[in-house]
Parts: structure tokens; C-alpha cells; sequence
């Protein structure tokens, strides 16, 4: 396969951080989705500029601003989301930024119950 220029969302949790690690270790282009809405972290802040170090590219959107997560989306070829699948409505509003934006080749959606990677 071709290096894509992968999205990750919620690349901080239990699983997001083990893709963006992949992502990075198979040479594509990496972007992680910054949630201002999770609010000041340490450890996360931490996780996130550890990756920035390794090359990832941090893209400020919230999931309440829907032109935030097109403009995210458009950056890329592939998301892979790793949202809790207790978040069930976060993950429908990126999937309709991901309709929108129109340019996704790859969608995979990764909750607690099916890992499609």
C-alpha cells in the first residue's frame, strides 16, 4: 500500500495511541484531531507532543464545529477513528464531515466492540 496521509481520532486513548504509533512506524504521514473540547491534559498534552516529535501532525477541531472536522478531514486520505464507542454521536458527526469533505478513500470507525484496522 502507498503512505497515506492517515487522520487519527481520539489518538490519545487505549487503542488510538498504538495506531498513530503504526501509522508513523509504516511511514505515513500522521495527523492526530486535537479536541479543544477534552479540555487541558497533562499526560495527554504530553502523548500529543511526544508524536509531534516523531513527526505527527496535530490538527486543532472540535466535534461540536463541523467545519472544523471538514477542514480536518480534507487534509487527509484515511481516518481511522478510535473514539470510545461510548461516544456513539461523536462518530456520527465525523462521519458526516467525512461525507462532506468527499475526498476519503479509506474509512474505518473503531469502537470497544469492532476493530477494523
Amino acid at each position: 500500500m502507498e503512505n497515506s496521509k492517515v487522520l487519527v481520532v481520539g489518538g490519545t486513548g487505549y487503542i488510538g495511541r498504538r495506531i498513530v504509533r503504526a501509522s508513523l512506524a509504516h511511514g505515513h504521514r500522521t495527523f492526530i484531531l486535537m479536541r479543544p473540547e477534552i479540555g487541558l491534559n497533562i499526560d495527554k498534552l504530553q502523548l500529543l507532543l511526544s508524536f509531534k516529535a516523531q513527526g505527527a501532525l496535530l490538527v486543532e477541531a472540535s466535534m461540536e464545529d463541523h467545519r472544523s472536522l471538514v477542514a480536518a478531514v480534507k487534509q487527509v486520505d484515511v481516518v481511522v477513528s478510535a473514539i470510545s464507542g461510548r461516544h456513539f454521536l461523536l462518530q456520527i458527526k465525523l462521519v458526516e464531515a467525512i461525507k462532506e469533505a468527499g475526498n476519503i478513500k479509506v474509512g474505518r470507525l473503531i469502537n470497544s466492540r469492532n476493530y477494523y484496522i
